[in-house]
């Protein structure tokens, strides 16, 4: 019995120094916590008045730069001022030397001639494998010309021939054919074509609502102006110039009453093809119709051409 009251005794003196030292331990824990949050505190004020000093350095360099920026741009502009200045002034002084060193015309004339200059001639540049073109005659340039869409032209190329049309150097195509227009063909020509392309899309075979739809569908396709001939009638002419966007030239082998009914249906060019007598017919065209643009076949010579064109023609066709 003693020796278990002795143990009893001896553990409750243990228990006493184990919770004495956990108090302590969790006193001096406590205590230790403010030490801590302050060390933490001042560790966090260091680092954002160091950040705040680290923006105003960078705020301080941008500003700098921003001012060298400035004076920079301001040197520039005063150079550039002090240039333009300068070349006003020897402008002017080279303006009152030039005008008291005028070359005569003449003397510019005789300078042109001895080194092989033609004025207002223009500059050729050939391939090495074009060279064999279809030439329009020289004559045709001496015509007006008709103005379509901003270009202006002289001269067209009357054929279907694709070779003739793509190494030809006509201003435009004229594609009249003896069958009803077709869509293929018109696309192979504009294909080949460098130039604008008018093609025929009326006549003895197709008129009516089919040469209407016909015109509206090569307007579609890229045509230039769609043409129609001689046979067909005033009521065609006049539904496919209100139904297409781009020039309608009706074509006249004479100049008579129902001649003038068609062009006055619709008619945004003339095309006079009568032979040996177009200078003839061309020329009452004109004096019936003064505005209207006047194309018409040249002839196989140099003087039908000239004819022609003194006549009253504005555009010449030829064929290669």
């Amino acid at each position: 019995m003693a020796d278990t009251s002795n143990n009893s005794a001896a553990d409750k003196a243990d228990n006493k120094d184990s919770s004495t030292a956990d108090v302590t331990s969790i006193s001096y824990s406590t205590k230790m916590k403010p030490a801590a949050h302050a060390g933490h505190k001042k560790s966090g004020s260091a680092k954002r008045k160091r950040i705040q000093e680290e923006l105003l350095e960078a705020k301080r360099r941008i500003e700098q730069r921003r001012e060298q920026r400035i004076e920079y741009l301001q040197e520039s502009i005063d150079e550039f001022r002090q240039e333009a200045e300068q070349r006003k002034s020897d402008y002017s002084n080279d303006i009152s030397q030039g005008e008291q060193e005028i070359v005569p015309f003449e003397h510019a004339q005789q300078l042109a001639e001895r080194v092989h200059v033609i004025p207002n001639a223009p500059k050729r540049i050939e391939g090495k494998y074009r060279q064999g073109m279809v030439v329009a005659p020289e004559e045709i340039q001496a015509a007006p010309g008709i103005q379509v869409f901003g270009r202006v032209i002289r001269s067209f190329i009357y054929s279907t021939d694709i070779v003739a049309i793509r190494n030809s150097n006509a201003d435009a195509v004229l594609a009249v054919y003896p069958f009803t227009c077709q869509p293929a063909i018109t696309q192979a020509l504009l294909i080949a074509a460098e130039c604008p392309v008018f093609t025929g899309v009326a006549g003895a075979t197709t008129h009516g609502d089919r040469s209407v739809d016909v015109a509206l569908q090569s307007e579609m396709q890229g045509v230039t102006g769609v043409i129609a001939n001689s046979t067909a009638d005033a009521e065609t002419i006049s539904a496919i110039a209100a139904r297409v966007d781009i020039p309608v030239v009706v074509t006249i082998t004479a100049f008579n009453e129902p001649d003038k009914h068609r062009i006055r249906a619709g008619a945004s060019i003339v095309n006079v093809a009568a032979g040996r007598n177009t200078a003839a017919v061309v020329a009452a065209v004109r004096a019936d119709f003064p505005d209207i643009p006047i194309m018409a076949s040249g002839g196989k010579t140099a003087r039908s051409i000239s004819a022609t064109i003194a006549a009253g023609a504005d555009a010449i066709s030829f064929t290669p």
